[in-house]
């Protein structure tokens, strides 16, 4: 169990410094070690604790803690969440210092414009892995994507967009 614990903390620990953008933007990467390299959930069970994660409130981190604590329980969920959260606040609490003293340089202002585009991929590529994962269902698969088109191209609350889809996935259970 010690292992698991330590492959947890050092796997989130990875994961938190690659963040750029939020948990969201490392899901790819979560699922590709979590599923296909530690073998610790299949794919199915990893879209439910994310499901799960982003439909309880708080900040999207809690997808750690839910995975860490399927994984190992307490101590999993410990492991992970501590793994996901001390390395990028570490550097976040360092990188304030510096560029509060670099403020007056303009070539800061051009490194932080450069990172918003990798956000947005590593963003698109976590919504790409969930679909794949929803995919050994069409009826998930399609709900997921009405719920992205009714987001995207409407004002319905996006409370209203979830409910409906648990509706839905009750319905074609």
């Amino acid at each position: 169990m010690g292992g698991v614990l330590l492959s947890l903390l050092l796997t989130f620990g990875t994961l938190s410094l690659l963040a750029v953008g939020g948990a969201n933007a490392v899901v790819p990467e979560m699922h590709r070690q979590i599923v296909e390299i530690h073998g610790w959930l299949d794919s199915a069970t990893f879209a439910q604790v994310y499901a799960l994660a982003q439909a309880a409130p708080g900040p999207n981190i809690l997808v750690a803690a839910a995975l860490g604590w399927v994984i190992a329980g307490p101590a999993g969920m410990g492991a992970a969440f501590l793994g996901i959260v001390a390395p990028a606040w570490g550097l976040a609490w360092w990188v304030a210092g510096v560029t509060e003293r670099l403020a007056a340089k303009p070539w800061l202002k051009a490194v932080r414009a450069g990172l918003v585009p990798i956000a947005i991929g590593l963003i698109l590529a976590s919504g790409l892995i969930m679909a794949q994962a929803a995919a050994a269902q069409l009826v998930g698969l399609a709900v997921a994507v009405v719920a992205a088109l009714l987001v995207w191209r409407t004002e319905l609350n996006l409370l209203w967009v979830l409910a409906a889809g648990g509706v839905a996935g009750l319905a074609f259970l």
